[in-house]
Formats: structure tokens, sequence, C-alpha cells
């Protein structure tokens, strides 16, 4: 018999989102209402928006603005960080950036595991932002040992799926029935259960510490908590959501309404109340609820250089500090004017990255008409293009709003600051990727090639 071919990382890891996406609409229906009002949205946009359409369609986005660009979800120990790394590794996902949001009152650290490169995010968009809960945050010594020592008893992954990705590891790559194998043993990790491990006191006393904490440790796995479409207007469909009989949070995370969208802003509809089956502690059934899984939107826009972000970050800071009695959507409004809004401006100023290429004229032009142009000529010439690239990643104070808005309250403000990186990474069992790297890197490569097409290496220097 002949072998079956490989699917290769990128199409495992499409195969999966794509079961995930299909199992979530299962488990909360009003997700799919929501998918629906964010491709009417989008379908709108782009047939009022024909410049819009073509710029997306020229930089690969048009076909994939479907697709779900991520998930979140939540791990109990260090152990299943480690093992959850290897589960994503098969998949070509890789952990980019690192972020603490301990100091938003949100007891726990987290990295996103996602395609790095041209090749693959064209071929797959989908990350996971995923979150160790930080134990040693738990105040009570007595609840954080039970925490520790209830999750030390569960294993959310299957001996069977670690023997796939040990057989990955080895060198040898997945056969198709292998790939499809992997994809729904994999899916059983993020999997809902209605039913809790542990009895409705523990429950409460762990809500009663943060809900985040009781979400984490008291069920069988890292249920997957929401999942993100992207969409073209998020402002629209905040709009739309309680015609559709959704409610959404109140204020939308992330920078405010431009003409040239930055980074990442983010909405969503509460979380559900759901009923589990707890049991009490002589073992007698007990109905209750819980609040964990909701439904989110995205609306990307550039990433930002290192300039940008301190620009970001201190504009930010300045309205929630300086709102008065204003509403807080119309302080962030008048801060953000002194961030400039045109492609042409955040590119000579440095505060986004680009992907350059040359233009049809440009290749035709004549060596004379290019010689003597450095890069801002050639663009000006019409010899060079550029176009921002979207931003991959996620926002710290963004990830602490949208937890909050559906986590409610349960826990301080803030907890006390502390150095945790390299705890972290320890229990990675690898370094987190820098995610500017990683633009600059695609900002430079993109360069270089367009400078070799125009036979103008010399700028690339």
């Amino acid at each position: 018999m002949a072998p079956v071919p490989s699917p290769g990382p990128d199409a495992i890891r499409l195969a999966f989102s794509r079961a995930m996406s299909a199992m979530y609409r299962s488990e909360v229906p009003q997700y799919g209402t929501l998918l629906d009002l964010v491709r009417d949205v989008n379908a709108a946009v782009l047939d009022a928006d024909p410049a819009l359409r073509a710029h997306l369609a020229r930089t690969g986005e048009l076909e994939r603005i479907g697709d779900e660009r991520h998930g979140a979800i939540r791990l109990g120990t260090a152990a299943e960080l480690s093992d959850i790394r290897r589960v994503f590794a098969v998949m070509g996902m890789e952990p980019v950036g690192y972020y603490d949001l301990a100091a938003a009152g949100v007891p726990v650290h987290s990295t996103a595991f996602r395609p790095v490169g041209d090749t693959a995010l064209a071929a797959c968009p989908f990350r996971v932002f995923t979150s160790l809960i930080r134990l040693e945050l738990i105040e009570d010594p007595e609840l954080r040992a039970r925490a520790a020592a209830i999750l030390a008893r569960r294993q959310i992954v299957s001996p069977r799926l670690m023997a796939l990705v040990a057989r990955h590891e080895a060198g040898d790559a997945l056969d198709s029935h292998e790939g499809a194998e992997f994809v729904a043993e994999a899916l059983e990790i993020f999997r809902w259960h209605s039913a809790a491990t542990v009895d409705f006191d523990i429950y409460r006393q762990l809500h009663a510490a943060h809900r985040l904490i009781a979400d984490v440790v008291c069920f069988r796995g890292p249920h997957i908590n929401h999942l993100t479409p992207r969409t073209l207007d998020i402002d629209r469909v905040q709009a739309l959501m309680p015609a559709r009989g959704i409610t959404p949070k109140e204020t939308i995370e992330g920078p405010p309404p431009r003409r040239c969208p930055i980074l990442l802003r983010q909405t969503s509809f509460k979380a559900l109340e759901e009923a589990i089956a707890f049991t009490s502690p002589d073992g007698a059934p007990v109905a209750g609820h819980h609040t964990a899984r909701f439904g989110e939107i995205e609306q990307r826009g550039a990433a930002l250089t290192e300039a940008g972000r301190m620009l970001y970050d201190r504009l930010l800071a300045h309205a929630r500090a300086n709102a008065g009695g204003r509403p807080y959507d119309q302080a962030l409004r008048d801060v953000f004017t002194a961030f400039p809004d045109t492609w042409d401006g955040l590119r000579r100023q440095g505060l986004a990255f680009f992907r350059y290429a040359a233009t049809p004229a440009g290749r035709a032009a004549d060596a004379a008409d290019r010689d003597g142009l450095d890069v801002d000529g050639l663009i000006d010439a019409g010899f060079l293009a550029c176009d921002p690239l979207v931003y991959e990643d996620f926002l710290p104070v963004s990830a602490a709003g949208i937890f909050q808005s559906n986590l409610g309250g349960g826990g301080p403000q803030a907890y006390r600051p502390s150095d945790a990186r390299a705890a972290f990474e320890a229990a990675l069992g690898r370094p987190v990727l820098n995610e500017l790297d990683l633009y600059a890197t695609q900002q430079a490569a993109s360069l270089r090639q367009a400078l070799a097409d125009l036979d103008r290496s010399d700028l690339a220097a």
C-alpha cells in the first residue's frame, strides 16, 4: 500500500481551527449568531469600500477574513503548559509574547501560540491565547494547597495524543490518517464539561478567591472559553448585537476608531451562565451554575514598532488618568489625535511596520528613472508599494478588560507586582518569541526583496 501523504503543520492547524469552530458553535449557539452578524457586516463594508477590498486582496487577507483569528484557554499547572506547547508545535504554532495580567487583577500570565512567517499566516492565522493560573496569588495557604492538589490529579492530554506528539518530535511526519486522529484527540482538550470535578463547597471557596481560579481548577480540562472572528467594522457589530439578541460588553477595548486602524480592538458578548452538576461534601448531587464562555469579536490594524507602542501606551495611560467627567470613549478619541492617522505619516515616523513590494510600474521603469531615488523617492514615484503589516498579537490591558467584563468581580483590583516571566518560560520549556522582532524581520525581508526586484539592492544595506 502506498504511503498516505502528510498533511503538514499548516493543514493540521487549519483542520483543527475548523473543528474547534464547529464544536464551539454547537456548544454555544449564540456564537453562531455572532458569526452570522460579523459575516453580514464584513460583506456590507466590502461592498461599500472597493479600495479596502482591493487592499485586502493585494495583501492576501481577503480570502481569510472570515476565519476565526483566535481562541483562548486557561491552564492550571506547569506540566499542562508544557504539554500544550508540544501539542501546538505539531500545528506549527509557537509561543509569541509574554503577558502578565496580574497587575490588572487577573491572576494569570499568558502567551499566544500562533503561526509565524508569511506563508504560515497566509495558510491559517489561527492562534490560541493561553494563560497559566498563578496559584501563588491565592492568599489563603490552605486553599492554595487544595487547589494545587486538585490540579495535580488531572491529565488534560490523552496518552494517544501524546504518542502522536512524540512521533512528530522524533521527526516522523504524521500521515493524513494520523493527522485527522491528532485533530480529534486535541479537540477533546477544549471540550466543555457540565459536571465539576469538585464539590460545591470547594467551588464556592475558589470562586470567592477569584472567579477565574474556580474556572481553571474545578473542571476536567481547559475548555475553550471563547473564539474570535475578525470584523472590518467593530463599532457596527457592537451597535447591531442587541438586535440579534446578543448583549455586548459596555465598551470596546483598545484604540479608538481611526482612518488607519492600529493594533487590535476587541469586544464580546456577555459570558453565559451555565448549569453545572456539583456534589455536596457527602456526595449528594447539587445543581449549580458557572459563568465562563462567551463570544468575542476583533478588528485588527497595523502592527506598531517599539516607538509606536510607546506612544500608544503613553496616550492610553493619559486617557485613563484624565478622563475627568467625560465618557472614556470621548477622552480616548481626544487623546489619540496626537497619534498620526495616515499610512504615510505612520511609515515616515517609524511608528508602524510595513510590507514592501515592487510595483508593475517600478519593474517596467528604466533603470535611470529608479537610480538616485531613496526608498521614500521610490514610493513617491509609484515604483515601490507598502502595506501595513497586520498586528497578529494581543494587548494585555485589552485582554484583562475582556476577562474582567465576563468574569465579573471576585478578587483584588490588582495583585502585588512580581517578575514571573522566568517562571513562566521555565514551565513552558522554552523562551517566548518577541513579536516586535518577528514584525521587523518580515518588514526587512519584504524590503530587501522589493529593492532587489527594482535593481536597487544598494538601498537595503
